[in-house]
């Protein structure tokens, strides 16, 4: 293949988005001359578009589809899609995610579905609709099983180096960092991932003292008050509501990031923002913080990380600049 033409079926989580991108990467030195397009869920859709290795993201709102299965509407949307995936002959649909839903949209794309195997994949049921598939362990962090797999089904050698995220920040955004920032993200789609409040504050005053201004990430109205919380405990800043792009414009253009186990916080590693990861209710083994910036994972599943261990990883991180 001297120009292959490839379509990646990776359509959520925000962070499982973030742990693909560097796959593209290896196929652009593998192929330089390839065209990459990206099958994901619209409300993530910003974040592939920052790779320059990708051509065309193609958005589905399948999270909406499935609740809205007996109206034709969804029906009509899923159709379209369908018919936009169709417009194209790829050499490899290849599916990242290894679930049945990816798998049935792998399909619906002109071209042969490859992905894991029935030992490798999250939901075996899946790997029976694939033309290929190849073994990749499960124990290995979720980039390197994404890059694995990718070398697998497109011939070229497993990937060594360092992986290269090639996200480029966005040149313009609704909101502007004003100064040294550093983001706080305390906010998770589950209440077990919380963090407690009293302890967000502590890592806000040291910041604040090491000469960086908190900016505190919410995306709920719920979240919301919890962010002015630690913002007002702190001295810190709630930005305003922020779509996924002028979120990535605000991570890029801080100095430090600790957050939850949540896609923002993969987002800002992989911008090579000193990050760390706290875990309260997810081994980070498979899928903790991985950036060029400086980045550490704490706590696991059932192992809430105490105030000490946050607060040492901040105090053992590069100087500000």
């Amino acid at each position: 293949m001297s120009r292959p033409r490839i379509l990646i079926v990776k359509t959520s989580s925000m962070g499982d988005v973030v742990h693909a991108l560097p796959t593209v990467s290896d196929i652009r030195r593998a192929f330089p001359t390839a065209q990459i397009d990206w099958l994901v869920e619209a409300s993530f859709a910003a974040i592939p578009r920052l790779h320059p290795g990708v051509n065309r993201v193609l958005p589905m709102s399948w999270r909406r589809w499935r609740k809205q299965l007996s109206t034709g509407a969804a029906w009509r949307a899923m159709r379209e899609l369908r018919e936009e995936l169709r417009t194209e002959t790829y050499d490899c649909v290849l599916d990242l995610q290894g679930l049945l839903k990816s798998a049935i949209w792998a399909r619906q794309a002109r071209g042969p579905a490859m992905g894991y195997d029935r030992a490798s994949i999250r939901e075996p049921l899946a790997a029976w609709l694939y033309a290929r598939r190849a073994p990749v362990s499960r124990e290995l962090h979720a980039v390197q099983r994404c890059r694995l797999l990718a070398a697998a089904h497109l011939g070229y050698p497993p990937p060594t180096t360092v992986p290269d995220f090639g996200l480029v920040p966005p040149a313009k955004s609704g909101w502007k960092v004003r100064g040294a920032s550093a983001a706080l993200i305390p906010c998770a789609s589950r209440p077990e991932k919380i963090w407690p409040e009293a302890r967000w504050i502590v890592v806000g005053k040291r910041l604040k003292a090491m000469g960086l201004s908190p900016l505190v990430i919410w995306g709920t109205e719920a979240e919301q008050v919890r962010a002015e919380r630690i913002a007002a405990g702190c001295e810190g800043e709630v930005p305003p509501f922020l779509n996924v792009h002028d979120v990535a414009a605000l991570l890029a253009a801080t100095r430090r990031v600790v957050g939850l186990d949540t896609g923002f916080t993969h987002l800002a590693a992989a911008f090579g923002r000193p990050t760390i990861g706290i875990y309260c209710d997810h081994e980070p083994g498979l899928a903790g913080i991985v950036g060029p910036g400086g980045v550490a994972s704490v706590g696991g599943k059932g192992q809430v990380p105490t105030l000490a261990e946050v607060m040492a990883l901040v105090e053992r991180q590069a100087p500000v600049a």
